[in-house]
């Protein structure tokens, strides 16, 4: 009932954005928010949140309806250090973020909603 989406070229202040309007919601929900939210982060937090509940209706057999996202995390991943010319010969850093994209799902019970 987790998955992780590694190496995700984005810094994780953006994706962070993203993952806090998601928490806490029926997986339905946020998946159907992702779809028209106008960041770039959407798809890969979608894509992570398709992939925990793929892994749990396979493993424990549930249904996405009664799952909801427990815990998702942004968390840094390597960064690219790359670099450009400046004035007077100078180097001026580019630094090439990443993120890695944890999510946990969890099972509601009857009738319990957020």
């Amino acid at each position: 009932m987790r998955a992780v989406a590694k190496y995700i070229h984005m810094s994780p202040r953006k994706v962070k954005l993203v993952v806090d309007l998601v928490r806490n919601r029926d997986v339905p929900e946020a998946l159907d928010m992702l779809r028209f939210l106008p960041k770039a982060a959407a798809n890969p937090v979608a894509k992570a949140i398709r992939s925990a509940a793929a892994n749990a209706e396979e493993t424990y057999g549930l249904s996405s309806e009664d799952l909801y996202v427990a815990t998702i995390t942004a968390d840094e991943g390597p960064t690219l250090k790359r670099g450009m010319p400046g004035p007077r010969g100078r180097f001026k850093p580019i630094l090439k973020r990443s993120t890695h994209i944890t999510v946990v799902l969890g099972e509601r019970a009857l009738g319990q909603r957020a």
